[in-house]
């Protein structure tokens, strides 16, 4: 399960609609606490993709590295990663399995011109994306 509260999931949504119509992405830093994911902040990134930015997205490193730094100074770590997906459902993509890390929450939202539409977690397990949970 991932503990996002409603200010974090919304600064996810803010973001999403900033970048629309390209894909924006950013780092979730938080605590594991059992089973349980609990994000404590949420920080933008760069995407470096600029080819394909309406469908990819690549985290800058300089921004993973200060998000890194951020969550170590704060006793936190990085436990996930927020993307947007323009136009299409909140649902990862053949690009976005290849890219996952096990044991991470992959925040996706969905959004359009006018307004985010839906905000999902998925983990990888076992090689494939699996849907988790989201409490406040």
């Amino acid at each position: 399960m991932l503990r996002l509260d409603r200010e974090l999931r919304g600064r996810i949504e803010q973001a999403a609609r900033a970048g629309y119509p390209l894909e924006a992405c950013g780092l979730i830093l938080g605590r594991r606490n059992g089973s349980c994911v609990e994000a404590a902040r949420v920080v933008s990134a760069r995407n470096l993709d600029r080819a394909r930015a309406r469908d990819r997205y690549e985290l800058d490193p300089q921004d993973f590295l200060a998000a890194d730094a951020e969550a170590r100074g704060a006793g936190l770590d990085i436990v996930g990663v927020w993307h947007s997906h323009p136009d299409h459902p909140a649902r990862p993509s053949a690009t976005d399995l290849e890219r996952a890390w096990e044991g991470w929450s992959y925040v996706i939202v969905s959004v359009g011109k006018d307004a985010a539409r839906d905000l999902r977690a998925w983990r990888l397990a076992g090689g494939r994306f699996e849907e988790e949970p989201i409490a406040p």
